[in-house]
């Protein structure tokens, strides 16, 4: 690696390792350090990460780094970058070469329009640039002799995905839609496009004849619940259709050609976000393309969540089943079932999987953490991993997390009960939080400082039900909200909130109820058909969702779960729209959104407020400046935080 940066860097590699690994002052709070987008290096011997420090004031914007770490020793080594320790400059996405001596990564300058691809290597020394391309550039991935492709949209007018802000819409809408496409870059830094302009690829992966990849034509944030699996030749860049999902409840995800080149595995599944993946693995022989897929696993009680091929030719998988996040094993000639290799109450990452395994051992790394305990790096064989970092030792606990199980109707619902330390045996609130999805789960991640903690610290009780719609008892589980939206998933949480109650002193008389997008909307449902919550948060939420299919730009996930369109079952619709029941809304509410939500617009937050205004009913009603779906501005995080406290210690607490 040529060392011609090294003398313009060095202060800024400095500065950037002070900034994530000094020592606080004893007096000082420590802050959790964090770890993302795992990469192991092929020989196990090497693992890279993007790291970042919380910010010790709540606000302030947080530096990234990309971090190099010797498994062996646990010595770390920070990639100097050239645009310094700026919180704009952000690298993502490492991943190996498949010889181990070229670490690959993006980087996205501070007010820069156009992304980078930078090398460096596992001894972390100045990178130098390979590519520098006007757009996004996502996803960049080995062949297995060595050369690179990435997934790139040129001139990309926002940044790829709909939990993005959304572009403005002035001029004419819908013509010329960003288009992300497989290209393959040269040694000289070039790209040569290998798949078509009209179609947008959302995931890929090297085949023996050119790629395989889930795509679709069109607005590539709308089109992803109709995905096909194309093949994309090598030579020509054509695309061929060689499966298409079953149903309309099938999305597919994480396309992965095995090692031979002969099949492609992938998870299939109702999933209501690009990006949060659950369910059953199946497997496609391309030498038979759309005659030989099989799922390998009908009717598993557990939501697979990532795939890889291990060195060995088994498809190896992350998984959620009830509590438990696992790692699992289906072994040629696939006709038994998975094989457990892992499970624990924790929540796992990593980068190309929830996992990254070795090319040439039989090491694998995660990154793990739960409720109780801050993240750290563990490397090893699957289930004997040990941690190689030991950054966040000592943090202390925050909460008391119970696992909790109850039935309603025909299912057993699984939750989470968080209470605070130092909890007396007096009756507490309860804030009941509502995940977004609705297909996902609340899994066991460190309660740090933010929401949940302060909730905590300032006596509540926390509870985080799991209901019918989502990942961790299989597809018949996560399918069991399609046309029932609001029905189904509310009464299992309120019978959560009784189960809860038998183990803790909480008082029912101060319940409040809170969640974003998918959980925006249950809160605002909720407060329609029950006077039982004192105080409402919603965030991002849908108040009609007739109105929300023509607002959002992502309409098409809506077939799977209402069955059809507005235009041709409004019904469906109105049955489950909060706006509705409107009026036998008691309930004070908090209700804020993101400028440029595509996902959940504005206006439907608007809309809520304005009726209850309109009624009488405490509400008030923030919109921030910019922001998509979810809050990525500290400030704006900081002040939704302050603001959501505020509401529940009036309306729960008294003054």
């Amino acid at each position: 690696m040529s060392p011609r940066f090294a003398h313009l860097l060095a202060g800024a590699a400095a500065l950037a390792a002070a900034l994530l690994f000094a020592s606080l002052a004893p007096a000082a709070e420590r802050q959790v350090h964090n770890f993302a987008e795992l990469a192991l290096s092929p020989n196990g011997e090497y693992v890279a990460t993007i790291e970042s420090d919380d910010p010790e004031i709540d606000g302030t914007p947080v530096h990234r780094a990309l971090v190099v770490r010797e498994v062996d020793s646990g010595d770390s080594h920070v990639v100097p970058l050239p645009c310094g320790t700026n919180p704009d400059c952000v690298p993502s996405q490492p991943v190996w070469s498949p010889d181990g001596d070229r670490l690959i990564f993006i980087l996205h300058a501070p007010k820069a329009e156009n992304r980078q691809l930078y090398e460096t290597d596992s001894g972390a020394r100045a990178p130098r640039k390979l590519l520098d391309f006007t757009g996004a550039l996502n996803e960049p991935r080995f062949s297995h002799d060595g050369k690179l492709a990435v997934l790139a949209t040129a001139g990309a007018h926002k940044e790829i995905g709909a939990t993005q802000a959304g572009a403005a819409i002035v001029g004419e809408i819908g013509a010329n839609p960003d288009e992300q496409r497989i290209a393959v870059v040269s040694a000289s830094g070039t790209l040569h496009w290998a798949s078509p302009p009209d179609l947008f690829v959302y995931e890929y992966d090297w085949a023996p004849d050119g790629f395989v990849g889930t795509a679709a034509p069109g607005n590539g944030d709308n089109n992803w619940w109709i995905a096909k699996l194309y093949a994309f030749d090598g030579a020509s860049g054509a695309a061929n259709i060689i499966y298409a999902p079953s149903s309309p409840q099938q999305q597919l995800a994480d396309p992965r050609v095995s090692p031979d080149g002969r099949s492609v595995a992938f998870i299939g599944g109702i999933m209501s976000d690009f990006g949060s993946t659950g369910g059953d693995v199946f497997r496609l022989n391309l030498d038979h393309p759309g005659v030989t897929v099989r799922d390998l696993t009908p009717g598993y009680a557990a939501s697979a969540t990532s795939l890889a091929w291990d060195r060995n030719g088994a498809l190896v998988f992350s998984q959620l089943r009830g509590a438990n996040a696992g790692i699992a094993a289906l072994v040629p000639p696939f006709s038994r079932p998975p094989k457990l290799l892992w499970s624990a109450p924790q929540t796992i990452d990593g980068g190309d999987a929830r996992f990254s395994l070795a090319a040439y051992s039989d090491a694998a790394a995660v990154i793990h953490q739960d409720f109780e305990h801050a993240p750290e790096i563990a490397v090893g064989p699957i289930g004997k991993w040990k941690d190689v970092t030991h950054l966040n030792a000592g943090l202390p606990a925050n909460t008391r997390a119970t696992n909790v199980t109850w039935t309603n109707g025909a299912f057993t619902v699984q939750g989470w009960l968080l209470q605070p330390l130092d909890a007396a045996t007096a009756k507490r609130p309860l804030l009941l939080s509502v995940h977004g999805g609705p297909s996902a789960a609340s899994t066991p991640r460190y309660v740090g400082r933010g929401l949940t903690r302060d909730a905590l610290q300032r006596g509540y009780d926390v509870f985080l039900p799991n209901p019918r719609g989502s990942f961790g008892q299989g597809e018949a589980f996560t399918l069991a909200n399609v046309k029932d939206f609001g029905y189904g998933d509310l009464q299992d949480d309120l019978t959560g909130i009784d189960a809860a109650e038998k183990i803790a002193p909480i008082d029912d008389a101060r319940l409040g109820i809170i969640g974003y997008s998918y959980g925006g909307y249950m809160t605002m449902w909720a407060i329609t058909q029950t006077n039982r919550f004192k105080a409402a948060v919603a965030g991002a939420g849908v108040s009609d969702w007739q109105s929300y299919y023509g607002e959002n730009g992502i309409d098409e996930w809506m077939i799977p779960f209402f069955g059809a369109s507005v235009y041709d079952d409004p019904a469906i619709y109105r049955k489950s729209s909060p706006i509705e029941f409107i009026k036998n809304v008691k309930t004070p509410t908090f209700i804020f959104v993101g400028e440029r939500d595509v996902e959940c617009p504005m206006p439907q937050s608007q809309e809520y407020w304005h009726a209850l205004e309109t009624l009488g009913v405490p509400t008030s009603f923030v919109v921030y400046e910019g922001e998509g779906h979810g809050l990525r501005g500290p400030a704006h995080r900081a002040d939704s935080t302050k603001r959501t406290l505020a509401w529940f210690d009036k309306y729960l607490k008294g003054p």
